[in-house]
This record gives structure tokens, C-alpha cells and sequence, in this order.
């Protein structure tokens, strides 16, 4: 089954052909780096980064890039706030950006471009446009004029009328037409600038995706991803500059995720309910961050709350509790287990149901529940007197294999344990034996208090963090 991916320019979904064989062009909208980031700068990351991980997973090569504007109205503000240098104030968050979305599992983008690095494409590409009668220059700043791109509108699904209705010069501009919007700013007094044809400034927001997914990917790439706020006006600007530019589609895919609420009210400053990524990551686990993002399809909106992520908590806390007992098992397997074919066909079922929930426009919300049925099955096999190692060791492939994808990591190994504990828990096992339940009792505390969670089971004493 091929891959099927919801094109928003579309409004459908549509069969996944790349432009080259086995080959994927990305484009994800990066951050403004101003601040750290919000849980809603979060969710696209960790989305698209499973996107990717399922593209390489199918066998994809993915040329995957997500950028950084690293000079703008609001960075000027904040260094102006710290008395700091722009760059200084861009360098420190985009270290942020990076060191928050690493904990979050998110996979190193193969190019990481910033505005300030790609200034002379940046130029050249708004010179391009002048010269082709798409832009105009107006004492120092420079504009594009939607009117002259036929098809201006066509991604959000709006008319040129209806969006004239809502335009605006404001204050300062010198636009000839409301939706006329700037590919260049002429620089104010002691504003960090650059020279160009028209005089010293800086680039405006839009038109710099255009020119970095033109020199990382090409003219055309694959899929162009961001949240749902991007849609208008800022994917739409760079379509329209793109195809006027290049004279030809600019991307084939438009992917767009959902907004994230709060208690089920919208994320807002105003509202008080603003949460900071690093916030939750000093307080909760970034894999249980990753795997409630992913419960939900990345199209529809996520409502946040303590209560939701903790119930993802015990969710995937089950998922590895089944798979430490599947380890655990593996000591007193017998291999004596005449179904074991059958149980090895039923997990590659589990595989092919996983396939195609992901093929369904990247439904992680139903592969998590693949997962969970997986992971209800290896609890099955695990209640016969005889199993076999190897459809044991298959389960647990299976089950990293979809974490894999998810970008959750478990710990797979018994190894964290120091001689100390090792210790206690072959001293509580005589103590048992010799009916001591005190002093087991107390080893069962004590190691409680080290965050290990001791569990007695039919084949012995197994452990697990708390």
C-alpha cells in the first residue's frame, strides 16, 4: 500500500509520489528565534520529525530541512529589552530550540539555514522578482503584488476579493495595494541591516522560506510542513513568490497540524495558560511528552492538560512493562512451544496493521493503538507454560520497531541496576525464603526509595523504575 498524505492545497488526500525515486525533499517552517518555545512550536517538531521517521522507515532518503529566522522585528525588540547584540539574543535561542526538541527525540535536520547565513540568496531572489514585474521597490522598501500572480489565494481557499477585504496599510508602509506585502525593509536608525540594490535592510519574513527551500531542495520540492497558522498568509506568500520566481509548482504536498488547547481553552499569553517545552521538560518525561502528541491524527487539534499526560504516562508505561516481562521471560523459556509459527505470523499481522494506519496520512493516533493491541498479545503469549525465544525476541523487535517510528526510546536493558541493589534483592530473596517478610519488606522500601519497583512473579522477582 503506498503512502497517502492529506494535501491542504487540495483538500484531499492524495497517493505519495516524490519527485525522484526513493528520494523525499521536506520543508518544515522553523521557529522565529525570540524565545524559548511553547508547547505549540513543539507539536510541528516532533510531528514532522515522525513523518520523517516514517519515510525513512518505508526507505526513503529524506533531504529534510527546518530553518531558523534569526533576524526580525521581534528579536530586535527582545535584544533591545536585554540590551544584548540580535545575534547574541539568536545564538542563545537557537541553542534553546535545539537542546528542547533533542530531549523530545526529534532527529537532527540535515540542514539547519538561517536567515542572516542566506542573505545574498535572499537578494538576489527579491531582485529576481522586481525584474519580472512581481515586486516593486518603494523608497528603500521593497513589495510584492499578489494581484499580479494569477492564482494568489489558491491555498487557503480564499478569493484575492475576500482577502483585499481584510488588508490593511498600516502606518508607515508604502504599499500601492493592501495586500501588497514586503520582501525587503528599508533599515531604521541603528538596526542591524545589510546593503542590497536598494539600500540598506533587512528581508521580510515570507520571502526568506522561499529563498532557502529554493537553495537546499530546488524550484519544486516535496512536502512543505508547518502548523496551521502558517497557512495564511505566510505559506500562501510563498507560493506565490516561488511560482512566480521559478515558473513552477513549488511544492507538490502541503502538510499543515493542528492547534494545541490548553484545559480546552486556546493557548494564549492574555489567557495565562502559556506553556514553555522546557517548563513540562524539567517536570515530565520526553517520551511521554512525544507519545501524547503522537495520541492524537496531527490534523486535528491536542487539548493539554496534567490529567492527559498522565494518563500517557501509564500508557506507555504499560507498553514497557510488557516488554521488560518479555525479557525477563526469555530465562525460563523452554522453546517448547509447538504454536510458534502462528504466533510469529500473528505479530507480522501486527506489522502490516501498523503499515497501513501510518500509509493513512500518518495516523499515529491508530498506530498507537496497534501498539497497544501488540502489546496486549505479547501479554497473552506470556500467560502459556511454554514459550519460545524467538517469538519472544520477534515481539520485542516488533515493538521497538513501531517506537522507533513514534521517536519513543525505552530502556531495553536490565543493566541499570549497581551492585548495591543487586545486592538487596538477592538478600530479600533469602529473607523470603526464609520467611523473614520483615526484612523483605524493608529491602522492598528501601529500594523504592532508589525508584526500583520490585514485582514477584511466577518465573521469580523482576524490577522496573518507578
Amino acid at each position: 500500500m503506498s503512502i497517502s498524505i492529506y494535501n491542504t492545497i487540495t483538500r484531499e488526500k492524495q497517493a505519495f509520489k516524490p519527485i525522484e525515486d526513493g528520494k523525499v525533499r521536506m520543508y518544515v517552517c522553523g521557529p522565529t528565534v525570540y524565545n524559548y518555545i511553547h508547547i505549540g512550536n513543539a507539536r510541528p517538531a516532533i510531528v514532522f520529525d515522525t513523518v520523517r521517521r516514517y519515510l525513512e522507515y518505508k526507505g526513503y532518503h529524506v533531504d529534510y530541512v527546518l530553518n531558523f529566522t534569526d533576524v526580525d522585528d521581534k528579536i530586535i525588540k527582545k535584544a533591545n529589552e536585554l540590551g544584548e547584540d540580535v545575534f547574541a539574543v539568536s545564538n542563545k535561542f537557537i541553542d534553546a530550540y535545539l537542546e528542547d526538541v533533542n530531549k523530545l527525540g526529534v532527529k537532527k535536520a540535515t540542514y539547519n539555514p538561517r536567515v542572516t547565513d542566506t542573505m545574498q540568496d535572499i537578494i538576489a531572489f527579491i531582485k529576481s522578482l522586481v525584474d519580472k514585474g512581481y515586486a516593486y521597490e518603494a523608497e528603500g522598501d521593497v513589495y510584492f503584488k499578489p494581484r499580479a500572480f494569477e492564482g494568489y489565494g489558491k491555498l487557503s481557499h480564499q478569493s484575492i476579493d475576500e482577502l483585499r477585504s481584510g488588508a490593511r496599510i498600516q502606518i508607515g508602509e508604502k504599499k500601492d495595494d493592501p495586500l501588497d506585502f514586503a520582501l525587503w525593509k528599508a533599515a531604521k536608525e541603528g538596526e542591524v541591516s545589510w546593503d542590497s540594490p536598494w539600500g540598506k535592510g533587512r528581508p521580510g519574513w515570507h520571502i526568506e522560506c522561499s529563498a532557502m527551500a529554493k537553495k537546499y531542495l530546488g524550484e519544486t520540492i516535496d512536502i512543505h510542513a508547518g502548523g496551521q497558522d502558517l497557512t495564511f498568509p505566510h505559506h500562501e506568500n510563498e507560493i506565490a513568490q516561488s511560482e512566480a520566481n521559478n515558473g513552477k509548482t513549488f511544492a507538490n504536498y502541503w502538510m499543515h497540524n493542528g492547534y494545541i488547547n490548553i484545559d480546552n481553552e486556546k493557548m494564549s499569553k492574555s489567557l495565562g495558560n502559556f506553556v514553555l517545552t522546557r517548563d513540562l521538560l524539567a517536570k515530565h518525561d520526553p517520551n511521554v511528552i512525544r507519545f501524547f502528541m503522537l495520541s492524537v491524527h496531527y490534523r486535528n487539534p491536542i487539548n493539554f492538560s496534567e490529567e492527559l499526560l498522565e494518563s500517557a504516562k501509564n500508557s506507555l508505561e504499560r507498553v514497557l512493562t510488557a516488554y521488560q516481562n518479555l525479557e525477563h521471560r526469555k530465562s525460563s523459556s523452554t522453546n517448547l512451544d509447538r504454536n510458534e509459527q502462528e504466533w510469529l505470523a500473528k505479530v507480522d499481522d501486527f506489522k502490516e496493521r501498523f503499515e497501513a494506519e501510518m500509509d493513512d496520512d500518518f495516523n499515529t493516533a491508530n498506530a498507537v493503538s496497534v501498539l497497544f493491541d501488540l502489546t496486549k498479545e505479547a501479554n497473552v503469549y506470556l500467560n502459556q507454560d511454554h514459550t519460545s525465544e524467538q517469538v519472544i525476541n520477534h515481539f520485542q523487535q516488533m515493538m521497538l520497531a513501531f517506537l522507533d517510528v513514534l521517536g519513543v526510546t525505552i530502556s531495553t536493558e536490565n543493566s541499570l541496576l549497581d551492585d548495591e541493589i543487586e545486592a538487596l534483592i538477592e538478600e530479600r530473596n533469602e529473607a523470603r525464603k526464609m520467611r523473614n517478610f520483615a526484612r523483605a519488606d524493608e529491602i522492598r522500601d528501601l529500594l523504592k526509595e532508589q525508584n526500583i519497583i520490585l514485582e514477584d512473579t511466577p518465573q521469580g522477582v523482576r524490577w522496573k523504575r518507578g
